[in-house]
């Protein structure tokens, strides 16, 4: 039985950090737990010479990543320095040069997972990637084994910090978009190109991720539709809260009797729902399965130390396989592609706010287009008007989206409209 277990780290950046914080810090009390001792023997990053927000022995930095893949001694290899291609090709060599793999990279998985799970399973080997999704907060554990007897009915949650803060910040500050997504990169909580954040990218990312767990399915970024809170405006959030709702931007997954329905948007969500309490940087997953009913799980998404955190977690998981000589076959593998719902063909209810000529007869036409397409609905309010347009807000009962897409467009061709400002979805 191996007394002590060495690790190699790819990146020593904000998650990189982070993590050896925590290994050094608690050094002795992760020996107990495990009754071996962890020791960072190498870790590989661009500049040796760089400043570091932890302390760190030069001695144990490298710039050669084979340093790390090919030594034989390395048990565990820690990949957080991001990207795809080369965290992929890294990988594959870590897991057939015989080591136990762990991951902080949502991209990598989300986009790769399966072939290098596979790659995993030839070589007798594992990946561990819990802090690819939800930062600090338990997910992938979860649903691989405490939820493993459950069959998953829903997922959905919110999983980008960035967005919930601006969501948060025009909500609660009436701030508008640009003015709250500046504030979030001064915070730190938005990179300066906040461009896979802002356009749910990211969240789709992770929404891969937790779907294919939750749903034992191969999931391909193709699948999940994907809508950004680029266009969410502050007067929209403050109709939706006189209606009762928050706006948030949702990752949904849903197993139904017609397929999976898989999709990253904003939304209108109730206000005494669970996830409309999520202000600011925080994530929460909201999971329903067929024997433990909902469940949600809650705290912060991202960050040096919440990672960090799942990721020594995932070095432990790791370590115990080691130590125990375990081989339990990776659980992913098994996995088979399931039907998804087109997104035509799938149902929601609808928020819409435009702006129309102020003349009577308008809400009579309004009607009649949406009855045209067979949608009903079920509030439509005149909010403002100036001399000759009045704002009107419309709020549909639950329709297929190729049923409102048809309404929409008989709305675009009526001379009365003079603009859609708004769509978004309302989830019950």
């Amino acid at each position: 039985m191996k007394k002590k277990i060495t690790i190699g780290m790819l990146g020593l950046g904000t998650v990189g950090g982070g993590t050896l914080a925590i290994l050094q810090k608690n050094k002795a009390e992760l020996q107990r737990k495990l009754g071996v001792d962890l020791e960072v023997k190498r870790i590989a990053v661009r500049d040796v010479k760089k400043p570091r927000s932890v302390a760190v022995d030069p001695v144990l930095l490298t710039d050669n990543q084979d340093a790390v893949l090919l030594d034989p001694e390395i048990d565990i290899v820690v990949e957080v320095m991001g990207g795809t291609e080369a965290a992929r090709s890294a990988i594959k060599k870590a897991l057939e040069n015989g080591k136990y793999v762990v991951t902080a990279n949502k991209d990598l998985m989300a986009q790769h997972g399966p072939e290098l799970l596979a790659v995993a399973e030839a070589c007798g080997k594992n990946i561990y990637y819990e802090a690819s999704v939800g930062g600090g907060i338990p997910l992938i554990r979860p649903l691989k084994y405490c939820l493993g007897a459950n069959r998953i009915k829903k997922v959905m949650g919110i999983i980008n910090g960035t967005t919930n803060y601006i969501l948060t910040q025009m909500s609660r500050e009436g701030k508008e978009f640009d003015e709250a997504l500046a504030e979030a990169q001064a915070r730190g909580f938005a990179e300066a190109d906040p461009t896979n954040d802002i356009s749910g990218r990211d969240a789709a990312y992770k929404l891969n991720i937790l779907a294919s767990l939750a749903f034992s399915t191969v999931v391909q970024m193709e699948d999940i539709f994907l809508e950004g809170i680029d266009n969410v405006k502050l007067r929209d959030i403050r109709y939706a809260r006189e209606l009762g709702y928050a706006v948030k931007l949702l990752a949904v997954g849903e197993e139904t009797e017609a397929g999976l329905v898989l999709r990253v948007h904003p939304a209108l969500i109730p206000l005494d729902h669970p996830l409309a309490a999520v202000e600011n940087e925080f994530n929460a997953i909201f999971l329903e399965g067929d024997a433990v009913g909902e469940v949600m799980f809650y705290g912060r998404g991202a960050g040096a130390m919440p990672t960090g955190s799942a990721v020594c977690a995932d070095i432990m998981d790791a370590a115990r396989a080691i130590k125990n000589e375990q081989q339990n076959g990776v659980l992913e593998t098994t996995f088979t592609r399931k039907k998804v719902v087109p997104m035509q063909d799938q149902h929601s209810r609808f928020y819409l706010r435009l702006k129309a000529e102020d003349e009577p007869g308008v809400f009579a036409k309004l009607a009649h287009a949406f009855g045209a397409a067979r949608v009903s609905l079920d509030m439509i309010i005149q909010k403002r008007s100036d001399a000759k347009t009045a704002e009107i807000v419309l709020v549909t009962h639950d329709v297929s989206e190729g049923a409102f897409a048809k309404a929409l467009a008989s709305l675009r061709e009526m001379p009365a409209i003079r603009i859609i400002n708004s769509i978004l979805r309302v989830i019950e």
